[in-house]
């Protein structure tokens, strides 16, 4: 290396005297170079006789560790499992206890990390509830395919007892062991197909195996049509019910109706049901009987709602009735070793991914609500859950009235490999009946007009009764026969609190209270109430009942919360017996209303349409303040669902005879024709919402035996697809094949196969000509009277015709019989003239001529059907008939290689381009067909049926094949797009093996991609624990607010940088194909609530932070207890990266967050 930083290349060897070049010619010699490290660490820990003297062992020991020793500790290690067992040997008549066995244990080796089986040794008992994110879950009881961690692909499991071949293969026959000390010859099938009688040897042993082959067959029949949905009949009472059960599991103080009678035996069967059943039937008896039943059997119970309120009720009613009851909610674990635990549906999923071992002893899971599948955004959670459910679990479904029940339990039953029966009750325990309402003052308050009775009549003389009351009323320009679309907003607050006080006071005067009015609107819930000043309908022994309650039930707040604004004006309106429930409400407060409405203390209560689902607290009267609702896009009227959901809240069971609807009419009568569909309407079916979420999909790759097209191909939504039926039909199939001749393709029939692909393509092509003609203005007009057209269908082919008449649905034609050739097969067939009349659907004509002939359409139709007739059958056809023929034949005989027909460009002037090209192409391949030789075959016909029907029994074994494929899954594209997305960000590898991040992003229920991304790009690192929980409120928070929250720089910057990396994730699923929009992407983030969280986190109190925002208390308690769940899933994803700071960080967050009044424990819990 010379000075300049140029060097040498010695490249050829040099001789063995001459000395090699000095290394470096610079003055210094070579600059220095990096150390090596393991010399510097060999020479700073190993030889530096200053830091580990050599003599001075204990010294150096204390500077490496830092702790005693303890030289015992090396004489223990882990317990290795055991490879045997003891077995209890009874006896079987006494079961007195004879001796013990050792048996061999298997799989002992399974653990949570690497196998699905129950059979693997039980995890920590810390995960032992919730389970853990690298935990396996137990294996579905779906049909998952399921591949032993330690098993090939080519081994598989072998059932000793029935898989055991009985002839060897490659062999005719072998041994049947199967009857006892009896050995007989067994020939092959294939030997038994093929062979003639004489050849087959024994004809009684023939006799046997042909029967045995038939019976085979049937049997499969049978299951493969099995019906996993079975319904129950409840018509007829269920006598013998206390002889089947002697002893039931709970015995109850009431006298049970029939559907829950059978539901009961189903129970005690260990069956799964579905019970759909009206509003207040009792369909949580047989939920209790379930949780009685497991308590029985020693094994636990799960029962999911949709709603965390409902899941606090039920709490508090199962612990009264069975006092073994856990409540698992986002922020509350109350008594998780209970054998019955509640909880919400997301819990459950959760529990399951993560193996919890609760599932182990799990015999029931209890699904109240399930309608609520039809929910977009969480109806996907119970389709998974239930896809997820392992094959030992039972199920109950309860549901309101749901008109695919069946359907629906016929899809659990098919994934599930078990039958559901399915229970619905055909009536009401408490009739309802439906009325107008149109007074507004003292004088008309008693405009109260039936519309439909308890029997279902609809009366039409109530409807017209309630618009001529109201149009006495209406000045003569706002007459009319029932306004459609009235709107709820036509009216003013004055009108609405007359109408409302009259109403009130007529229905207490009725004694028709407690009474739910469903408000569509929080803020004219609130309005309602409160304009209601002068209205007191409790009595003194009332008010001082619910003046006590009130204070009690305070106690558990501080001081300065017991003098929120809202719970001072609620505490007037409740002593005056009237309520308000929404979900803007304090939860606490909520409570107290649910409560003092169930003991009748409340008499009237201003709702929203939440309390209706699932909340169980019936009333004698519900009125609807308007029956149009804003559903998130517009306003809309009620469905029937909606409408029967709510309404079935009036009529309490062994308290009123009928119950009482009511529909204000305030500001004219709504049109007849939309209360009859929304009184009478179909309730709305169960549909399935399931999508896929980024959160399952790394769920289920991060087990490997598990994968996302089974969970897909079990989902509701595809269960369309029949695929036991379809893979009896390949099967079929596969066999016809095989059993078909070979084909001829040698010497002339060497292209008889391209040929048939051409002559498809051509058919396929001039059918989708046609198809466009016909479509098009030009073409139907050419489909005049007179012309001469084309016809193929079942009776004829290549037929000319004449068009005597033109519809919308028949087309009238005259043709003679089938005497034209094939244009590609040279072959000409003659017959006798005759003719026929037929209607023609369009599909039916394969071309239009050029070609028109005169004709008489009247004549020509008369005169047929006058021969049609028994005695004018024998008459000779009519002069214009006879003309007709002969036209068509001539032409016929003229044009041997067919008529010139109408081109689509040319004389139809068709420019789209599909028709364009398909002209082209049809060109292409007409002339194509001339340059085949097998048409010159003189085996030609008879190969060439061969191939029609081999290549048909091929393209539907293909069409099958890709039915029962996960190529023909609905959202298989979208999983590839989402897969593209994980990749590019690094949750997954080429492989789709789960990485770091994708881990970290399973730890995250709900917008996992951004809170991974920011978690990864230390976005809440500089930030304060309150500012921390300040930001990620965006993650939670999802209405829009007037007023711009006043923030920190800091905050302010962290804002910046969620909307970027929003934005950034957005961009890249667009890219990668997934249809929504970067810019909806990132608005679903909403940073309205950063001020107020993050005053809370610094302690101030709730009065000054609600002053803070235009949103409503209610919401805010809700945003931050679901904040709280955020942070814990932030804190176990720290520590998952290894982030402990991070982690105490969002703990102290945690618990700057819970304190005061958003954190009160409820008052159903406590």
């Amino acid at each position: 290396m010379g000075c300049s930083g140029r060097f040498e290349l010695i490249t050829h060897p040099l001789p063995k005297n001459r000395p090699l070049p000095p290394h470096s010619t610079l003055p210094h010699g070579l600059p220095p170079t990096c150390l090596d490290l393991k010399t510097e660490v060999e020479k700073r820990f190993l030889r530096d006789p200053a830091w580990l003297p050599v003599h001075d062992v204990d010294d150096a020991f204390h500077k490496i560790s830092g702790r005693d020793r303890e030289v015992e500790s090396l004489l223990h290690c882990s317990l290795s499992p055991l490879h045997s067992g003891l077995s209890v040997v009874r006896d079987p008549t006494t079961g007195l206890l004879l001796d013990f066995t050792e048996v061999l244990l298997e799989d002992t080796a399974l653990s949570a990390k690497n196998s699905l089986s129950l059979q693997r040794q039980p995890g920590p008992p810390s995960e032992s509830l919730r389970g853990s994110n690298t935990n396996y879950p137990f294996l579905p009881g779906s049909g998952f395919r399921y591949f032993s961690h330690n098993c090939s692909e080519l081994e598989e499991d072998i059932d000793f007892e029935k898989d055991l071949l009985t002839v060897p293969p490659g062999l005719k026959a072998g041994v049947d062991f199967s009857d006892k000390g009896r050995v007989s010859l067994l020939l092959s099938m294939f030997f038994l197909t093929t062979c003639t009688p004489q050849d087959s040897g024994s004809s009684a042993s023939n006799t046997v195996l042909l029967s045995e082959q038939k019976k085979k067959p049937q049997q499969e029949d049978k299951g493969d049509h099995k019906k996993w949905a079975v319904p129950v009949d409840i018509t007829s009472p269920c006598d013998d019910f206390y002889k089947r059960i002697p002893d039931p599991a709970f015995k109850y103080p009431f006298e049970l109706d029939v559907f829950q009678k059978q539901a009961i035996l189903r129970l005690e069967a260990h069956d799964s049901v579905f019970v759909a059943a009206h509003t207040s039937a009792g369909k949580t008896v047989v939920a209790e009987y379930a949780i009685a039943l497991s308590q029985k059997h020693m094994t636990r119970t799960i029962y999911t709602s949709p709603i965390k309120a409902l899941s606090n009720q039920k709490f508090r009613d199962f612990k009264t009735t069975f006092g073994d009851v856990g409540l698992l909610t986002g922020d509350v674990q109350l008594s998780p070793e209970s054998s019955c635990l509640i909880m919400t549906t997301e819990i459950l999923r959760s529990m399951l991914y993560n193996g919890s071992e609760v599932i182990r002893d799990l015999e029931w899971v209890i699904f109240d609500e399930v309608h609520y599948i039809n929910d977009a955004e969480r109806g996907v959670v119970w389709e998974e859950v239930l896809i997820m459910l392992p094959e030992h679990v039972s199920i109950i479904l309860l549901s309101a009235t749901v008109p695919n029940a069946v359907e629906f339990s016929e899809w659990i039953g098919r994934i599930k490999k078990r039958p559901i029966y399915v229970i619905s009750t055909v009536k009401r325990p408490v009739p309802l009946e439906h009325y107008l309402y149109t007074g507004n003052s003292t004088k008309t308050q008693k405009e109260l007009f039936l519309l439909l009775e308890s029997t279902g009549n609809f009366l039409t003389k109530g409807y017209y009764a309630a618009v001529e009351a109201k149009k006495e009323r209406t000045s003569k320009h706002a007459q009319s026969f029932g306004t459609k679309n009235v709107s709820q907003h036509n009216t003013t607050a004055s009108q609405d609190r007359a109408v409302w006080q009259t109403l009130l006071n007529y229905l207490s005067q009725r004694q028709q209270t407690p009474v739910v009015a469903f408000t569509f609107s929080r803020t004219r819930c609130d309005e309602n109430a409160r304009s209601l000043t002068s209205l007191d309908l409790t009595s003194s022994i009332e008010k001082s009942e619910i003046h006590s309650f009130l204070q009690k039930s305070l106690t558990r707040l501080r001081g300065g919360d017991r003098q929120l604004p809202q719970i001072l004006s609620m505490r007037d309106l409740l002593k005056r017996g009237i309520g308000v429930h929404h979900s803007g409400i304090l939860p606490i407060l909520k409570e107290i209303i649910e409560m003092l409405f169930s003991r009748g203390l409340v008499k009237v209560l201003f709702a929203t349409e939440t309390f209706a689902m699932g909340v169980n607290m019936p009333a004698r009267t519900v009125v609807f303040d308007s029956i149009r609702k804003h559903d998130g896009t517009g306003f809309r009227n009620l469905l029937p669902g909606e409408y029967i959901q709510m309404a079935g809240r009036a009529g309490r069971r062994g308290l009123d005879a009928t119950g009482t609807v009511i529909i204000l009419c305030k500001a004219g009568v709504h049109d007849m024709g939309e209360l009859h569909a929304m009184m009478l309407g179909k309730p709305t079916v169960l549909q399935s919402q399931f999508r896929l979420t980024y959160t399952m999909i790394l769920n289920l790759l991060r087990v490997e035996a598990l994968r996302v097209t089974d969970m897909m191909r079990r989902s509701f939504s595809e269960n369309h697809r029949d695929t036991q039926a379809h893979e009896k039909r390949i099967s079929e199939l596969r066999n016809t094949l095989s059993s078909l001749r070979p084909l001829d393709t040698e010497g002339q029939l060497s292209d008889i196969l391209s040929y048939y692909h051409t002559i498809t393509e051509l058919r396929i092509t001039t059918e989708t000509l046609q198809r466009a003609v016909l479509e098009s203005v030009n073409g139907l007009k050419a489909l005049s009277v007179g012309r001469v057209v084309i016809v193929n269908n079942g009776q004829h082919h290549n037929a000319l015709g004449v068009i005597l008449q033109v519809s919308f649905h028949p087309i009238y034609t005259s043709h003679p019989p089938p005497n034209l050739t094939c244009p590609h097969i040279k072959s000409h067939h003659e017959r006798p003239c005759s003719h026929t009349v037929r209607k023609l659907k369009s599909q039916d004509i394969s071309a239009i001529t050029t070609r028109t002939l005169k004709v008489i359409p009247e004549r020509i139709i008369d005169n047929y059907n006058k021969r049609q007739q028994p005695r004018f059958r024998l008459d000779p056809p009519g002069q214009a008939i006879s003309t007709a023929t002969q036209e068509l034949l001539r032409l016929a005989e003229a044009n041997p290689n067919g008529i010139t027909t109408l081109d689509p460009v040319n004389d139809l002037h068709l420019k789209g381009v599909d028709v364009v090209e398909g002209v082209m192409r049809h060109r292409v391949l007409q002339d194509c067909l001339k340059d085949f030789h097998c048409i010159h075959s003189p085996t030609f016909t008879e190969q060439f049926a061969r191939v029609q029907e081999r290549m048909c029994v091929q393209e539907e074994l293909d069409k099958l094949l890709f039915l029962v494929s996960d190529q023909s899954l609905t959202l298989l594209h979208e999983y590839h797009q989402r897969i593209k997305v994980l990749e590019a960000l690094q949750y997954v590898d080429s492989t789709g093996a789960v990485q770091l991040k994708g881990r970290v992003a399973c730890q995250i229920s709900s917008h996992e991609l951004l809170l991974t991304e920011l978690l990864f790009e230390n976005t809440l690192s500089p930030l304060a624990p309150e500012e921390s929980a300040a930001l990620l409120s965006c993650l939670v928070f999802t209405q829009n607010t007037q007023i711009d929250p006043h923030i920190t720089s800091t905050l302010q910057e962290g804002i910046n940088q969620v909307l970027n990396v929003a934005q950034r994730i957005g961009e890249l699923q667009r890219d990668c194909g997934i249809a929504q929009t970067a810019e909806d992407f990132v608005a679903q983030f909403k940073f309205g609530l950063t001020e107020v969280v993050y005053c809370w986190a610094r302690g101030m109190p709730f009065a000054e932070i609600a002053q803070l925002t235009d949103v409503q208390e209610g919401t805010i308690i809700r945003c931050i207890q679901r904040l709280d769940e955020v942070l814990k899933e932030v804190r176990q994803a720290a520590r998952i990266v290894g982030d402990s700071v991070l982690g105490s960080k969002m703990e102290r967050a945690s618990l700057a967050i819970r304190r005061d009044i958003v954190f009160t424990a409820s008052l159903y819990t406590h």
